[in-house]
């Protein structure tokens, strides 16, 4: 009975976290530049180019929608396996 009960709190909790982060995902998806600018450019990330091309907000960016993405393949896994 409390393992039942248990992994249903589990479930829950994951399948939240999984709304909450494919939610995330979008946004951080929509604030990459494409090939003409996009919407960090709002947030000044189309400023100063270093000699790289990329700005630290760019890379910063990217370094939390990789994290966002794990979490979301880490919930999708966590799921498939609990039902």
């Amino acid at each position: 009975m409390a393992l039942a009960l248990f992994l249903t709190e589990l479930k829950f909790w994951v399948g939240l976290t999984y709304v909450v982060d494919s939610l995330l995902l979008i946004f951080l998806v929509l604030l990459h530049s494409g090939k003409g600018g996009g919407l960090s450019d709002m947030f000044g990330g189309g400023l100063g180019a270093t000699a790289a091309g990329s700005t630290v907000a760019e890379r910063n960016l990217d370094r939390i929608t990789v994290v966002a993405a794990l979490i979301w393949l880490f919930c999708s896994i966590s799921l498939a396996l609990l039902i």
